[in-house]
């Protein structure tokens, strides 16, 4: 049994933006979601966890963010941006291509904003239930 530890499931959980975001500010690459994004970089991550099962909590933190990633766009109507799953096969210019501080003002108001806050206020409640 693989023990899945918080803090190895939240770093890689931010692990696709802590690696794409800054590249993408520096100029390394031209898409905030690239690389830590890959569908083929989490393929090679996966045979990594299978080689060493205590990295699995990292892995599942990355693949939920690529998971609930697609599922924002989805939400939000953008069903050909999930295409950032493709890169580097596909290079594919998401329809809202922003720096980060101005999609996060995009974003507010959006439909995923809403589940969003609905879900951070669900684990808020959980978190605040469970400490009595």
């Amino acid at each position: 049994m693989v023990d899945l530890s918080i803090p190895l499931l939240v770093a890689g959980a931010a692990l696709p933006d802590l690696v794409d975001k800054p590249a993408a500010m520096v100029g390394i690459v031209d898409l905030y979601q690239s690389a830590g994004h890959s569908l083929l970089l989490l393929v090679v991550g996966f045979a990594v966890v299978f080689l060493r099962r205590e990295w699995t909590p990292l892995w599942l933190g990355w693949a939920s963010h690529l998971l609930l990633d697609a599922a924002h766009m989805l939400l939000n109507g953008r069903a050909d941006d999930i295409l950032f799953l493709a890169w580097p096969a596909i290079e594919h210019t998401p329809a809202v291509d922003l720096p980060p501080i101005a999609f996060f003002q995009h974003y507010l108001g959006t439909p995923s904003f809403y589940a969003e806050f609905v879900v951070w206020g669900l684990l808020g409640y959980v978190l605040i239930a469970d400490g009595e």
